[in-house]
């Protein structure tokens, strides 16, 4: 995976085509990119998410965040209710518990130098072919 200006971008080598093709996660509009090698496709993930930003500023839209730090889970009630009991038992609210026993999972699989702050479908892609498709949106 790779960083870039707060987005992420996540490559598989295609052996058919024999590139690095690569797409930006976490956002709801479709941003690919691809090259020949690592630092190609760096380059190329860079100028994608370069071109993203651009093209929604170009059209007045504001670009996807990767994510706003929100979610909604959906429990079953009895479990919801030994999770505030637990948390209530730890003197924590249940917000603050569920946040860290999710920090534990992630840091157990995720090394912290990779976790820094890191998705309406529509396709940008790198100089070669900067093709668009936009969907139904509510923006």
């Amino acid at each position: 995976m790779m960083q870039y200006k707060g987005y992420i971008g996540q490559v598989e080598f295609d052996a058919d085509a024999g590139v690095l093709h690569g797409e930006v996660m976490g956002i709801r509009d479709v941003v690919t990119f691809q090259g020949q090698s690592v630092k190609a496709v760096e380059k190329a993930f860079h100028e994608s998410v370069d071109d993203y930003l651009a093209f929604c500023q170009e059209r007045g839209e504001d670009p996807d965040k990767p994510c706003s730090g929100k979610f909604v889970v959906r429990l079953d009630s009895i479990l919801h209710r030994k999770l505030n009991m637990v948390a209530a038992i730890e003197g924590v609210s249940l917000n603050g518990w569920v946040a860290e026993r999710l920090k534990e999972a992630v840091d157990q699989r995720i090394p912290a130098s990779k976790t820094k702050r890191t998705a309406k479908v529509r396709k940008v892609t790198t100089k070669t072919s900067r093709t668009r498709a936009k969907t139904g949106s509510s923006r």
